[in-house]
């Protein structure tokens, strides 16, 4: 339990390091013990599900100084993350103008440049002086706008005419216009761009915001770089969650419910062990040579574990160069060619690898008897075969999923190498049929 109020006040770094094991009542306990002069930079480092739950359990004397802290950005995430009942408490402590803007973000889908803006910025005319700009820079400032990165200049109907940066702004000379100063080619996003294709241009650009224009051409907001580390997090986040093999979380792990939990794992759990079950059926197609020679089916698992560990890795390559913009589908053949021959080149590594282990302890126990030269280029053939067949489905399966409209993280290595363990078999004991008849078999 948290100490009473009476207790000493409690640091920042103490609270954040305890959060996530603390119940409601223990972490409203424990927020109300943080100094004044941190709580709100506490607050606002949370999460807007961690926001909204603090919010929902403070005194309604409490609550509107808390919301109103909120930019209307930061107020639309967390509405999204209550049930509306409760959305409609959380905005009745707004005054009218908060309350329309957070309305108008509500309007966007979550993941779109619309839906991540705020839509307090800085704004200037062109037709100001320098002096005249900077003095409304300051009120603005003074008044709604918590962020000043870069001053947008607009005309009478806000279509965005140029760009100038706080540097620009006051190194030029005091009676110049803003006009004869301004940066005219401006990188913008329109209000539908996916907040993935926004992440990238922070990324490629280095700014420190994004104006956000609709179709008129009408500035509408800006995206910040808070709001895209969030936006990374997020995205990295579900693509791990996705390669495990599950369904992406939509809230922290202690946060989700039990059956939650259950409902996003196994659904590709089943998934998975359904196709586990066609290797047992490969396996059962090929039961006489392994009735004839026992020893073939102590390869198995390094022959399938091969290729599912060169798919799992081809596979995770090609989607995390996907997320980052690195390549396109038009790209598709050169990755080909490309992975075709990392496939070669590593399967004879570990083909010589296993040939080598073969004869090495053939040598020593004699346990593979006079045969040994023949199992073990089976299976050095054998692993070159299913790892380069690995390293190629697993570098191709993410782009025919990004072609078919679907989430290339859902190529998942555990699908992957599902995929490779089956085609492993097959290869595996087709090579052995062809090289040990006669022999062995």
């Amino acid at each position: 339990m948290m100490e009473s109020p009476q207790s000493a006040p409690l640091s920042m770094e103490e609270l954040h390091e305890a959060w996530p094991v603390l119940s409601i009542d223990e972490r409203l306990e424990g927020f109300r013990l943080l100094p004044a002069s941190v709580a709100d930079d506490f607050f606002l480092a949370l999460s807007a599900r961690e926001q909204a739950e603090l919010i929902l359990h403070l005194h309604p004397a409490e609550r509107r100084t808390w919301v109103r802290l909120l930019p209307p950005d930061d107020l639309a995430d967390l509405v999204q993350a209550v049930e509306p009942e409760q959305a409609d408490s959380i905005l009745s402590q707004l005054d009218d103008a908060s309350r329309r803007e957070v309305n108008v973000l509500l309007a966007y889908a979550e993941d779109d440049a619309g839906g991540l803006m705020n839509p307090r910025f800085a704004r200037v005319r062109p037709d100001m002086t320098i002096d005249e700009a900077i003095g409304y820079l300051r009120k603005q400032a003074r008044e709604r706008v918590e962020t000043v990165y870069y001053a947008y200049v607009l005309d009478a109907e806000q279509h965005l005419q140029g760009v100038l940066s706080l540097r620009q702004l006051f190194q030029a000379a005091s009676d110049k216009r803003v006009a004869d100063v301004m940066q005219r080619d401006v990188i913008t996003v329109s209000e539908d761009t996916d907040q993935e294709a926004v992440s990238r241009l922070f990324t490629e650009h280095g700014f420190m915001a994004l104006p956000v224009l609709d179709a008129q051409q009408r500035m509408k907001g800006i995206v910040t770089v808070d709001d895209i580390v969030d936006v990374v997090q997020e995205e990295a986040t579900e693509d791990i969650q996705k390669a495990g093999g599950m369904e992406a979380l939509e809230a922290p792990y202690f946060e989700v419910g039990f059956f939650g939990m259950l409902k996003k794992r196994i659904g590709w759990l089943l998934v998975l062990f359904l196709g586990q079950m066609l290797t047992a059926t490969a396996m059962s197609s090929f039961e006489d040579e392994i009735a004839t020679a026992v020893v073939l089916s102590l390869f198995v698992p390094l022959i399938i574990s091969s290729g599912g560990n060169s798919g799992s890795q081809a596979s995770t390559l090609i989607i995390r160069s996907l997320a980052l913009g690195e390549m396109r589908l038009k790209d598709w053949w050169r990755v080909a060619r490309r992975e075709l021959l990392s496939g070669l080149v590593l399967g004879l590594v570990l083909g010589v690898v296993g040939l080598a282990r073969i004869l090495i302890w053939n040598s020593i126990s004699g346990v593979y008897g006079e045969h040994a030269l023949v199992l073990g280029i089976t299976v050095a053939l054998s692993v070159l075969g299913v790892v380069t067949f690995g390293t190629l489905a697993g570098s191709m399966l993410p782009l025919v999923l990004r072609r078919c409209g679907f989430d290339p993280a859902s190529a998942s290595a555990p699908f992957v190498a599902t995929l490779v363990d089956v085609s492993g078999v097959v290869i595996y004991f087709t090579v052995a049929s062809l090289l040990l008849r006669g022999t062995l078999l």
